[in-house]
């Protein structure tokens, strides 16, 4: 079963007892980010000096029986780029019950997401009492024009990057966000992603010090080493040794969105990987080789293939509850 169809059917239950808000009311208020911790080992590119930005939040679901609410957040990325409409940072909100202080996650998307598998975490999340932040990176939902073919991830390699790096400086207002929250224990701040999710996740709490606990939920670290050997690339490594290109020049470009590059700063952090044995899209070695390099935290293998690992959702989930809330 693929984990779009899965996740639908959750989301059907999970869901089913929601309401529309009748008058949603609009929330505005601005937020302060501050530079936590040494930046020697944060690289210039991914640094933000201290500052303050402005959001808006508005109420968009109530969940009924279980006590979660839902908001629309919206507030300015840090960049500024030739697409307006990528430069607004758009996130759903998952307030669990009660006046807290909850434990905090942002939860990221898969590549192709529909966002119904970040929507059905972030609700179970807040159902066990950890607030979610599912924030849109870089050209995903709101943040890509209609009818635009414009992507994160594209063959267009300084874009990709750049658009990688605007996402972690989106992602590092988003903490600052949730961690001036009165109901958010700003001592519990997580991040918690999926698939390309998980990559961004681990990537942005390397420099973003104010997340000590990290989820990375499929996938890794060590890219090109990851994929070099792999049979389905060997057309483009073809091209690119034509070019004159080789594996450790790959690594250069790479290196600076690759989680292993800075992965020592994971050490102090509390850290659980994810992974599938059989995983047929990130190779198992980049989970391995990010738990290594993060001091060998917590790792839990699923006998299953990077779709099939769908079927183990549920159990998947509690680990990252308890994760989070601990």
């Amino acid at each position: 079963m693929r984990i779009e169809a899965l996740s639908a059917s959750l989301l059907a239950i999970v869901c089913v007892t929601g309401v529309r808000a009748e008058t949603p009311a609009l929330e505005t208020g601005t937020a302060r980010f501050r530079v936590v911790g040494e930046q020697k080992n944060v690289p210039e590119r991914y640094r933000l000096e201290d500052h303050a930005f402005d959001w808006e939040m508005q109420p968009k679901q109530s969940a009924g029986t279980n006590g979660v609410t839902i908001y629309h957040v919206r507030f300015p990325s840090p960049v500024e780029t030739e697409t307006k409409e990528n430069n607004i940072v758009h996130a759903e909100y998952y307030r669990p019950k009660g006046d807290g202080p909850f434990p905090a996650t942002i939860v990221l998307d898969v590549t192709a997401g529909d966002q119904q598998l970040s929507r059905i975490m972030s609700m179970h999340l807040a159902s066990k009492g950890v607030a979610a932040l599912f924030v849109q990176m870089a050209y995903y939902g709101p943040r890509r024009p209609a009818g635009s073919d414009l992507r994160l991830l594209s063959p267009n390699v300084p874009r990709t990057l750049d658009a990688i790096r605007q996402t972690v400086l989106d992602l590092r207002r988003a903490s600052a966000w949730l961690e001036g929250r009165k109901e958010v224990d700003a001592q519990r701040l997580g991040i918690t992603g999926t698939s390309l999710g998980s990559f961004l996740g681990a990537l942005t709490a390397e420099m973003e010090p104010r997340l000590g606990r990290v989820v990375v939920l499929l996938g890794g670290g060590g890219l090109v080493d990851g994929y070099w050997d792999d049979p389905r690339g060997e057309p483009l490594r073809q091209l690119y040794r034509a070019l004159g290109g080789n594996k450790e020049r790959l690594k250069e470009i790479i290196a600076p969105v690759d989680p292993l590059t800075c992965a020592a700063n994971l050490k102090d952090r509390k850290v659980l990987i994810l992974a599938a044995k059989r995983d047929d899209i990130v190779p198992p070695r980049c989970a391995e080789a990010l738990w290594e390099a993060t001091g060998k935290q917590k790792i839990v293998w699923f006998d299953a293939t990077h779709y099939s690992a769908a079927l183990y959702i549920i159990p998947a989930l509690n680990q990252i509850a308890g994760h989070l809330q601990n």
